[in-house]
């Protein structure tokens, strides 16, 4: 015998953390393949494109604002200083921390991820202020939240 739903528990399509998480998820694949020619994953996207406007941050700057704890963080940067295209530099005001600086082949980098954002709104469809919109009102959830 088959139970029926309990009428009072939403199904996922009705769920916005799930619209959220599933929309998260389609964002990723969209994409992994903008910036797979370019050797680069969304997190080292996300780093240069932070680091593109706020050059010589801290790694906790840049990790409250991309929202990511220094853990996940560190491993990511030490790839990325491997590869050549940023530094972590001693931080003159605090030897504990350090700070983070694009290269000139990270700065070259950005310069041809340039395209990757256009590209993937296109693909999103819509015109840009609806874009907009949903992307403020995103950010205004996610404040309320107490997350960011």
């Amino acid at each position: 015998m088959t139970s029926s739903p309990d009428p009072s528990m939403p199904d996922t399509s009705d769920l916005l953390c799930f619209a959220i998480y599933s929309a998260n998820h389609a964002l990723t694949r969209l994409y992994r393949p903008l910036l797979a020619p370019l050797g680069l994953t969304y997190p080292q996207y996300l780093v240069l494109i932070s680091l593109n406007h706020h050059d010589r941050q801290t790694i906790s700057a840049l990790g409250d604002r991309l929202d990511l704890e220094t853990n996940t963080l560190t491993p990511l940067l030490k790839r990325m200083e491997a590869a050549g295209l940023l530094s972590r530099v001693a931080n003159p005001e605090d030897d504990r921390s350090r700070i983070l600086q694009l290269s000139d082949q990270g700065r070259e980098l950005v310069g041809k991820a340039g395209e990757i954002s256009a590209c993937a709104a296109a693909t999103m469809g819509g015109d840009l202020e609806e874009l907009f919109d949903l992307r403020d009102r995103i950010n205004a959830l996610r404040a309320r939240l107490g997350a960011g």
